[in-house]
């Protein structure tokens, strides 16, 4: 030291030490109490121990605060998610096991007063109540097939409610939806005997239906079969050879059949339905002689 003091002409004092340490302490207790640093996506307010709230917002950044009378308050302004499930009962006194998921924000032009009213934490004192309370409410005005038919319309129409209620503890929720809707065991095996016995309904419905048509058609069919009576009535009538053209077409197509099997089968002509004699005969005595009048 004696040597360092003689070459550069400096006297070393031990206070130094103390000042600059002094210094150091002072640097490192302002920088640590006298600012602070809001993130990305935060806002903060600061109370103060003489006057209160300050209305000032504070955003994103470092901000100078007074030790020990400034407390800032910083609050996370993005949007999160929460979701909530319960039970309840519709309007047929079914118990309803139902999810709601919401996104939710603060209001940023109203944090002090948030904060006055629920503090930093306010949905975990507000959120599980309203929402419980509103979906109570609204479920209990529809009966089972409507909770599951009109899904968007009870999603909706909690949303308003839950937007109303939520607006007077200053926040803003950007969705609202529901994300589960079941009932019990009991009403499912409701629904399905109801469903059984839809189908056995449709089915006895069918077979009336079907028989109905039946009967339309065997009387359509009679009716035909009537007609076509009176018309070869009125044929074999009118001309009695129209009884021998029939056998004539009967026994080819007989012939037709038999002509395509592979054996050699040999038919007389009372097999084939002709009864020539007879046609014959009764050929012969239709006509005349000549010169017979």
């Amino acid at each position: 030291g004696d040597v360092y003091k003689r070459q550069h002409g400096v006297s070393f004092n031990p206070k130094n030490l103390i000042n600059i340490g002094v210094f150091a302490g002072f640097s490192a207790y302002f920088l640590s109490n006298c600012i602070f640093q809001v993130d990305a996506g935060h806002y903060a307010i600061v109370f103060n121990r003489l006057y209160g709230l300050k209305q000032s917002t504070y955003r994103e950044g470092i901000h100078f605060k007074i030790p020990y009378f400034d407390c800032p308050h910083i609050f996370d302004i993005r949007t999160k998610p929460k979701e909530i499930a319960t039970q309840t009962a519709n309007r047929d006194l079914q118990t309803v096991s139902i999810s709601l998921r919401v996104l939710y924000r603060p209001n940023t032009t109203k944090l002090q007063e948030l904060f006055r009213l629920l503090g930093t934490n306010y949905d975990e004192r507000v959120l599980p109540s309203i929402i419980n309370e509103t979906l109570k409410s609204i479920v209990a005005q529809y009966s089972a097939v409507q909770l599951l038919s009109q899904r968007d319309q009870v999603s909706l129409k909690i949303r308003k409610a839950l937007e109303e209620r939520a607006k007077s503890f200053y926040i803003i929720l950007d969705d609202v939806s529901i994300t589960h809707l079941s009932y019990g065991k009991d009403f499912a095996a409701a629904v399905e005997r109801k469903q059984v016995a839809q189908q056995i309904a449709e089915r006895a419905k069918f077979i009336v239906e079907k028989a109905a048509e039946d009967k339309k058609s065997i009387i359509i069919k009679a009716q035909a079969q009537a007609v076509s009576t009176e018309l070869i009535g009125r044929a074999i009538r009118d001309n009695p050879a129209y009884i021998d053209l029939k056998r004539i077409e009967t026994a080819r197509d007989v012939a037709n059949i038999i002509s395509e099997s592979k054996n050699n089968i040999y038919l007389n002509s009372d097999t084939l339905l002709m009864n020539l004699n007879t046609l014959v005969t009764s050929t012969n005595i239709g006509q005349k002689a000549p010169g017979q009048k």
